[in-house]
């Protein structure tokens, strides 16, 4: 009699094993999401502030125009991430300690599920010193 009442019990354990099992994989599966999630938004932020400062570098050459910078920078953007991240691109000239910058600033999506997101929530910037008034 001893024995059916552990049979019993092992059988009972062994639906609130796989009901365990459950609940865990969907926290770790969740969390796993989350930080894959965390890294393409870092991805994107850190690609996208890297081409900023090449099409700024690309502007301030003593024979190129803030077009030719907001280019490059679409371009690289297209190329390296998404063409449909590649809209919001604007440039000027700043000053900054006494030197005349170019700076050139990328307006787009914050990518919140995958590379979808929220509009014109992420915006980066990229500077470099203006080589045609030196």
């Amino acid at each position: 009699m001893a024995g059916g009442r552990r049979r019993a019990a092992a059988e009972a354990e062994g639906g609130s094993a796989v009901a365990e099992f459950t609940l865990v994989s969907i926290v770790l599966v969740t969390l796993f999401l989350a930080i894959l999630q965390i890294g393409l938004v870092i991805h994107v932020r850190n690609t996208l502030v890297a081409s900023a400062a090449e099409g700024a570098r690309h502007a301030a050459n003593a024979d190129r125009s803030l077009a030719d910078g907001e280019a490059r920078t679409a371009q690289l953007v297209a190329e390296s991430l998404s063409p449909r991240l590649a809209r919001g691109i604007s440039s000027r000239y700043v000053s900054s300690g006494g030197s005349r910058l170019v700076e050139v600033e990328v307006t787009t999506t914050l990518p919140v599920f995958g590379l979808l997101g929220i509009e014109r929530a992420l915006t980066v910037r990229g500077h470099a010193v203006d080589e045609s008034v030196l």
